[in-house]
């Protein structure tokens, strides 16, 4: 059976990109410290405690969900920022794409936005999602260029028993006439604190659990930013949450511009608009009246 590559919080960013793009998942140990992984349950676990079960059957009838986390959580900033995870979604995503304006052919590269946020809970006897692939939100043709990274972070131990997500390396290399098949999956058993990372590809799926105890987990994502994002970030974060972010958490929220033109404000950079919110660039701008 295909195994996961396993590697620490400090391997180099090169070599998990190779392993991201030649097997579609990868389980970065230690992702996070004992300070985030206490806080992220300090703050979502009450809040999952409190959630009804979802309504349908592909989010599962014995599964708890709860979304708009930068406005639930502040530790979500080191899961955004860790090196091994913005770094392998830029790297992977932040290609250029050439183009012609006029007689001139010119190279411009997107950036990459935070799409979905969101802390599962799969109690006993909720059983297997169905497999399939994050990217198909966006109606993606495969094999193809990469326009989401996901990651999920343990906030307690996977393992098989308890619905630990189930994952097909290598399917990001399917085209999509081939569909996937429980026996092909293998279970992301990780410790809690670990992360599994996967390109929007993959075909994969929260696990049944057939444990005692729930299986909690806490999952983000990046997309390309030229596509609209899975969870409306400007209506699910307020401005006063946006307001203490680091301007990098900020742009990747959406308060930026996508080459080559995807996302501006009155034609100019909509990050202006936290930074002073007063501003109207077309006010300032126009001329002067008489």
């Amino acid at each position: 059976m295909v195994e996961f590559v396993r590697v620490t919080s400090d391997a180099p960013l090169d070599d998990v990109v190779t392993v991201l793009e030649r097997d579609g998942c990868i389980i970065i140990e230690n992702f996070v410290d004992q300070t985030t992984l206490d806080g992220l349950w300090e703050d979502l676990g009450p809040l999952l405690d409190g959630t009804r079960y979802s309504k349908s059957g592909y989010d599962g009838h014995l599964t708890r969900r709860v979304s708009s986390l930068f406005r639930r959580t502040s530790h979500l900033t080191p899961i955004f920022l860790h090196p091994l995870y913005l770094g392998a979604a830029r790297q992977i995503m932040e290609k250029p794409v050439h183009m012609w304006v006029g007689q001139a052919r010119i190279e411009m590269t997107p950036n990459i936005q935070i799409s979905a946020t969101q802390a599962i809970q799969i109690d006993p006897g909720q059983g297997r999602q169905p497999l399939h692939r994050d990217d198909s939100l966006h109606l993606r043709r495969h094999p193809g260029p990469t326009t989401r990274v996901q990651l999920m972070l343990a906030l307690s131990e996977f393992t098989q028993e308890n619905g630990a997500t189930l994952v097909i390396p290598g399917s990001h290399h399917w085209d999509d006439e081939r569909a996937p098949r429980y026996n092909e999956a293998i279970p992301a058993a990780m410790p809690a604190g670990s992360a599994l990372l996967w390109l929007g590809g993959v075909y994969h799926g929260g696990g049944g659990n057939v444990s005692t105890e729930p299986r909690t987990s806490l999952t983000v994502s990046y997309d390309l930013g030229n596509l609209r994002q899975e969870e409306n970030q400007f209506l699910a974060v307020p401005r006063d949450v946006v307001l203490t972010l680091p301007e990098e958490v900020q742009r990747l929220l959406g308060y930026d511009r996508c080459p080559p033109g995807v996302g501006w404000y009155e034609m100019e950079d909509p990050h202006i608009l936290l930074t002073d919110p007063d501003a109207d660039p077309a006010v300032l701008e126009s001329p002067a009246r008489a």
